[in-house]
């Protein structure tokens, strides 16, 4: 007999009224906000504009969320498009289903296509960006908790989680609560960019693929123990072999990049002054149009000497005559 556990919700909707209320949903929005959040703190602290994060993510969030949904319905077909199954579940995304690897690809993709229209850099933008990310995979790591997936092997420690449905094949017990797991790695792998870019000074998208080796490590091992129903290429689950390959392309990336780009980038922003934030610009043009107003509207110090010597040699006239 279990002495502790974690309970699972006995439903991942409350309902105001006729309107549904989805927990997956709300961790996924919150983990949104969260990204956003954080990244414009950064995005200034590196010389940019306060709301350019979030002008780039009008394109790149739902990019991400296609790419996403795109990866899980197509490296598990078998639940939307086999005998038995209804293919319109594959566009309830509110139900669960969306694969980190696509969500990234894809919202790059949008997160390009918004910092060109802006003449941003990419690099810059991913690296002021990517601690947000890894905290908010963290959050809605937790919408699976709502929808009782994601679970790994049975278990009887304190903090296993219990299932209670027994819809889709599971098996009601008390198991590795997975999506707690890759939400605490998740937070300490946020920590680590953000630590890292403090005392490296990572630049050109080196914090981005420090997120990207960090998040694949834990990935691996935490794939490892999932139960779920997946592909598997010798003996490995297809997430592995794509945790394995991300992982070695993004340490390949930050060597190549350190040799050839080392350092961080100067400017970030057109138009903003590095490593001063738009207030910080603003207020220094402000403060030259102010001196520029006072140099037109006051006379400059020869002017004042010349009008005093001209006012000397005046009075001195007087006195001779």
């Amino acid at each position: 007999m279990e002495l502790a556990y974690i309970p699972s919700p006995s439903s991942g909707v409350l309902y105001l009224g006729p309107v549904p209320l989805r927990g997956y949903a709300f961790c996924i929005i919150i983990g949104v906000f969260v990204a956003v959040w954080l990244g414009n703190k950064r995005w200034i602290a590196r010389g940019g504009r306060a709301g350019t994060v979030a002008d780039i993510a009008v394109w790149a969030v739902p990019f991400g969320l296609i790419g996403g949904r795109l990866y899980h319905v197509i490296t598990d077909y078998q639940l939307y498009f086999s005998e038995g199954r209804d293919w319109v579940d594959a566009f309830k995304i509110w139900e669960g289903g969306l694969g980190i690897w696509g969500a990234i690809a894809l919202g790059a993709l949008g997160a390009w296509i918004g910092c060109r229209r802006r003449g941003i850099p990419l690099p810059a933008y991913a690296d002021a960006i990517a601690p947000g990310i890894a905290f908010a995979q963290a959050i809605g790591r937790w919408g699976n908790w709502f929808n009782q997936e994601l679970y790994g092997r049975p278990t009887d420690v304190p903090w296993a989680v219990e299932i209670t449905s027994s819809a889709d094949g599971r098996d009601p017990g008390t198991y590795h609560p997975t999506f707690l797991y890759e939400s605490l790695w998740c937070v300490g792998v946020a920590l680590l960019v953000i630590w890292a870019d403090r005392r490296f000074k990572l630049g050109h998208g080196r914090a981005f693929a420090l997120y990207v080796a960090g998040y694949c490590v834990g990935r691996f091992w935490i794939e490892y123990m999932r139960v779920d129903e997946a592909h598997h290429i010798l003996g490995l689950r297809l997430n592995n072999w794509t945790a394995l390959l991300v992982f070695l392309l993004a340490v390949l990336y930050i060597v190549l990049s350190a040799r050839k780009r080392p350092g961080r980038e100067d400017v970030v922003e057109p138009g903003v002054s590095g490593g001063e934030g738009a207030s910080g610009s603003e207020a220094d043009s402000d403060e030259g149009e102010a001196v520029e107003k006072d140099e037109e509207g006051a006379p400059s110090e020869k002017e004042e000497s010349s009008e005093a010597e001209t006012s000397k040699d005046g009075a001195g006239s007087a006195k001779k005559s």
